[in-house]
């Protein structure tokens, strides 16, 4: 884990909009469902309950958006981590079709969730995965020509290295692919957006309020510090900070830390030398790069670490990445650095299903939380009404159960990530 200077933040959180501000939970309620968490997730289906007419209470331990939902790179992928090709060898052929049609679907959710609700996160289009090998070049065109053979796809082209080039600055990759469905996005304005919407249609959400307790049953109660909550449903929602309810679904998923920076500004004329474009980028390495420009001209940039020493802004692990893509921007100073957990699961599919008859829970996302979430909240909220055939599919995923001990977690990760590094340098 990052070890940072007490003065580094997150840009996300700098350039936050208005936060109108949420009470903590005091005393006793009810209502039909209980969320545990307030991120992508945990809006997303309070957001779809409370339109469907029931009355929904969020619980966030800390504030809307401080987990992963309002950290991350902001970027919207088609399909899944994992890849269709290689999910199809997890799920078979049946349901991966069904997942690609989710990832659909979740693109329609998501946009027109921010249209529908004028929710302000700096929406830009297109994603470009870029490839820093030609063994790498090979698998991008295997799987575009697989979307495009297996499910029709058509938001997929083919940027050979000149264009590539032409449209970011270095000479790190060789060439890439273009979702031009795909895009990126403010995450944290993204989530207090989520939350806007889903208290004007009637949830009630309560932050600095965690959730201690779980009292399962056909009727469930939820303990807090100073306040309990008896619902019908309850949904666990807090992705990789939910590990200490030690609940079964936590053993198909382990936290990862990831690391982001963001530049000084960079004015509108760098900007554009460095990038011509304004599509987000993601390497095809495992342990991967990403990478966006923001409106005010600054370079976002992220990836994992397997630094132990302690950092600055000005020299870390992240930067030295940016530099060898862009080493141009060796005098360009850093103003934000921020780090986050996501979860990660054996398959690298979303981790979804529910516990007894009445706790749905949804984590897992790899990477992918931001575009998936939106389908998923929507597949938690039918499950809740009574529709469970979407969710039957995700339930159909074998993740495997993985270490929960950090003495196990940290070492194994770190190996993982060693030998990730080394298979990528390979």
């Amino acid at each position: 884990m990052l070890v940072f200077l007490t003065n580094s933040k997150n840009y996300y959180e700098a350039t936050a909009n208005d936060r109108p501000g949420y009470l903590s939970l005091t005393g006793s309620m009810t209502a039909d469902v209980c969320v545990v968490g307030a991120g992508f997730t945990g809006l997303g289906v309070a957001l779809e309950l409370v339109l469907k007419g029931f009355s929904v209470v969020v619980l966030e331990a800390k504030t809307v958006g401080f987990g992963a939902s309002g950290r991350n790179g902001g970027q919207i992928a088609s399909g899944y981590a994992a890849g269709m090709m290689d999910a199809k060898q997890v799920v078979g052929e049946s349901d991966v079709a069904k997942l690609w049609e989710f990832s659909e679907t979740a693109k329609k959710i998501l946009y027109t969730r921010i249209n529908r609700f004028n929710i302000k996160c700096d929406l830009g289009q297109g994603e470009l995965y870029a490839a820093p090998k030609k063994s790498h070049l090979k698998w991008l065109r295997e799987e575009q020509n697989f979307c495009e053979e297996t499910f029709s796809y058509s938001g997929y082209q083919w940027i050979d290295r000149d264009e590539f080039r032409s449209l970011v600055a270095g000479e790190r990759y060789v060439g890439a692919l273009l979702d031009v469905e795909g895009g990126h996005l403010h995450p944290l304005n993204y989530t207090l957006g989520l939350a806007d919407a889903a208290a004007n249609a009637g949830a009630l959400i309560f932050e600095n309020t965690a959730a201690l307790e779980i009292e399962r049953g056909a009727k469930i109660g939820i303990r807090t510090a100073s306040g309990h909550v008896a619902v019908n449903s309850l949904v666990l929602a807090g992705n990789a900070y939910l590990q200490e309810f030690k609940i079964e679904p936590t053993k198909h998923i382990i936290p990862v830390e990831s690391s982001i920076l963001a530049t000084e500004p960079l004015g509108e004329e760098r900007a554009a030398q460095i990038m011509a474009t304004k599509a987000c980028v993601a390497d095809t390495y495992f342990d991967l790069d990403y990478f966006k420009m923001t409106p005010d001209t600054r370079l976002v940039y992220g990836g994992q670490d397997l630094s132990w020493k302690k950092q600055s802004l000005q020299n870390n692990s992240i930067r030295s990445n940016m530099l060898k893509t862009f080493p141009m921007l060796e005098d360009v100073k850093i103003d934000y650095m921020w780090s986050g957990r996501f979860a990660v699961t054996s398959s690298r599919l979303p981790d979804v299903g529910r516990i007894d008859s009445n706790i749905y829970y949804a984590h897992g996302y790899s990477g992918q939380g931001v575009l998936l979430s939106a389908v998923v909240s929507d597949i938690l909220a039918d499950a809740i009404e009574g529709e469970m055939g979407r969710l039957d599919v995700f339930s159909r995923i074998r993740n495997k159960n993985l270490p929960q001990s950090k003495l196990v977690q940290v070492p194994l990760l770190r190996l993982a990530l060693l030998w990730n590094k080394i298979k990528d340098a390979l």
